[in-house]
């Protein structure tokens, strides 16, 4: 038969964190009829004879199990792992969970209300650090984001996936209790993506889908951040930057930013203004609540509407 709803868990030496995460798909209250499906990617510990533990008691529970995976050498990935076990899954909606990751009773149930009334949206939900001192800001920077951010400023780790999604008209809505308990650790898939690779793909994305709006922007920081989203623009991208803006006088008394590398003859030189002299739209490269509000302050200031005058890439 049928589930209505897969929860689909990719598995890689997991066994420090499965018995938990395998608890938290039993003690779901959601009503409909939901399956497990598990890709065990060459794991090497425990892992499976967990899982095989846990498919008794969920099967028991009335969850149906499936069990998919491989014992080569090496592990395939992630990203292969979740795509298995889609393709072996056959609910009409799909739970991502990873096995170091713990869910609230109530997830499946709530998300999958919001995913009825948006059938188009991928649907998160906000989420509690393990440890929970572990990366502060930028778990409460997730938990903080309105409807508009989730578009403009959600970097989540699958971003090809998430990209292509909104490419083709999708949305993204948010349940807006703590849902997921999600565990940071040095062994933690999010790792293992190159920081470059992250960078290039948001700003190919900014390319594609924000700056063919805007005829000239400003880009909002002067330093290191503001000017490596400048290099890494494409030519045409480069010649609609007017300015740089910041609050650092010894930036905005340089006067302007040259592009040494640059092919072009003269090479450009960008000015740099403080930002009540700048023009908007801004890219805005300022990282979010790290200035004790001063940053926040300053673009309140300026009455501007996001998405229309200003987005951030930070």
């Amino acid at each position: 038969m049928q589930a209505h709803v897969s929860i689909i868990l990719p598995v890689h030496n997991a066994e420090p964190w499965l018995d938990e995460c395998l608890r938290s798909v039993l003690q779901q209250d959601f009503e409909g009829t939901m399956e497990l499906s598990v890709f065990n990617d060459a794991s090497k510990d425990k892992s499976g004879a967990i899982i095989e533990k846990w498919r008794v008691k969920l099967e028991d529970s009335g969850v149906h199990v499936i069990i998919g995976g491989h014992d080569s050498l090496s592990p395939r990935g992630v990203g292969y792992s979740k795509n298995q076990a889609v393709a072996q899954s056959s609910g009409s909606y799909l739970c991502f969970l990873d096995s170091d990751d713990v869910m609230m009773p109530q997830r499946v149930r709530l998300q999958h209300q919001a995913a009825v009334q948006h059938p188009s949206s991928i649907v998160g939900c906000r989420v509690r650090r393990d440890p929970p001192n572990s990366t502060e800001r930028y778990t409460r920077w997730i938990n903080q984001l309105t409807p508009e951010q989730l578009l403009t400023q959600g970097v989540p780790e699958d971003l090809l996936f998430f990209y292509e999604h909104l490419r083709k008209g999708g949305g993204v809505v948010r349940v807006d209790q703590s849902l997921l308990l999600y565990r940071y650790h040095p062994r933690a898939a999010t790792h293992s993506v190159l920081e470059t690779t992250i960078w290039t793909h948001r700003v190919r994305f900014l390319e594609e889908q924000a700056l063919p709006r805007w005829a000239a922007f400003t880009i909002w920081n002067a330093g290191k951040q503001g000017r490596r989203l400048y290099r890494s623009l494409t030519a045409a991208s480069q010649r609609k930057v007017v300015a740089f803006c910041d609050v650092d006088e010894n930036k905005i008394r340089k006067g302007f930013y040259c592009h040494e590398d640059s092919q072009e003859r003269p090479k450009p030189r960008i000015p740099i203004l403080h930002f009540r002299a700048a023009r908007p739209p801004f890219v805005i490269c300022v990282k979010l609540d790290l200035t004790g509000g001063a940053f926040e302050d300053n673009l309140r200031s300026l009455h501007l509407q996001e998405g229309q005058d200003f987005l951030h890439f930070s």
